[in-house]
């Protein structure tokens, strides 16, 4: 059986010095046969250390838009230069695979629904699973704490098991299932979307699955992008989520009395 052709989609924004360990990780994965970085902004020194490490690969791109595309036009901007490859792996620009870690991710779509896409372990530098690795639909019960939506405290399973929704920190799909979707909605610029496109998956009776043996260090915050900005993000994710998946006038009408009450909290925290 031909090996699957790999190709690695790295966004970063002024990520810090995490996104070397981030590159230097991918590079050393045998079956990566692409990385591709796209650079919305950083500062000139991470540049220039971006443009020596590219320098002395060949299986290396670099895309640098001139701005900060966000998180979902940038993915989607560094897919379309993945052309020949078979799967799509994405990684924040903080994470650290393991060893093995991107074909333990495709391994485990063997046998499953179309599209699918598989995500991966991501844990803190003191071992423990992050909050988001697993989680149950994304609804207005569980926005507002009234039921579980992450399931980092929950029992971890042993092997490969579907879930409503992974992390987008580390997960691959099949390139024709990702651009058959239509890739990331680029109306999200930072948060959510990765939620949007498991849901997606799931509304195009496919499969979203997480493989706890794919494992990935994340260190998380490393972006000196302002709180405020994060959470004003945040707030408009949400908004298009929750608008967009909105069935009937039931949920309209919960929108429009809750998504201004869940905007000020986001932007009070940002604070």
């Amino acid at each position: 059986m031909t090996p699957p052709r790999i190709a690695a989609v790295v966004v970063s924004y002024k990520t810090g010095w995490r996104l070397r360990d981030c590159l230097y990780a991918l590079a050393g994965e045998p079956e990566v046969e692409r990385l591709i970085l796209v650079d919305n902004g950083n500062p000139p020194e991470d540049t220039a250390w971006i443009s020596r490490f590219a320098a002395r690969r060949s299986d290396m791109t670099v895309i640098q838009p001139g701005e900060n595309l966000g998180f979902g036009r940038g993915a989607n901007l560094g897919a379309s230069s993945a052309g020949g490859a078979d799967w799509l792996v994405f990684v924040n620009p903080d994470a650290m695979i393991h060893r093995g870690a991107v074909i333990r991710l495709v391994s485990a779509s063997e046998g499953a629904a179309r599209p699918v896409l598989v995500g991966g372990r991501i844990f803190g530098p003191d071992g423990r699973e992050q909050r988001g690795c697993r989680r149950r639909e994304l609804n207005w019960a569980s926005a507002l704490g009234l039921a579980r939506w992450t399931l980092e405290t929950a029992p971890p399973p042993q092997g490969p098991t579907a879930m409503d929704a992974v992390s987008g920190a580390f997960f691959a799909m099949p390139r024709k299932d990702f651009l058959s979707l239509g890739g990331f909605d680029e109306a999200y610029f930072l948060h959510v979307e990765d939620v949007d496109l498991c849901r997606r998956v799931r509304e195009a009776g496919g499969a979203v699955i997480y493989e706890p043996a794919a494992g990935a260090l994340h260190a998380g915050g490393t972006s000196d992008a302002p709180a405020a900005l994060i959470q004003g993000h945040k707030a408009d994710s949400l908004t298009h989520y929750f608008r967009k998946f909105a069935r009937g006038p039931a949920d309209r009408l919960l929108n429009a009395l809750l998504l201004p009450l869940l905007r000020r909290h986001l932007r009070r925290r940002g604070r």
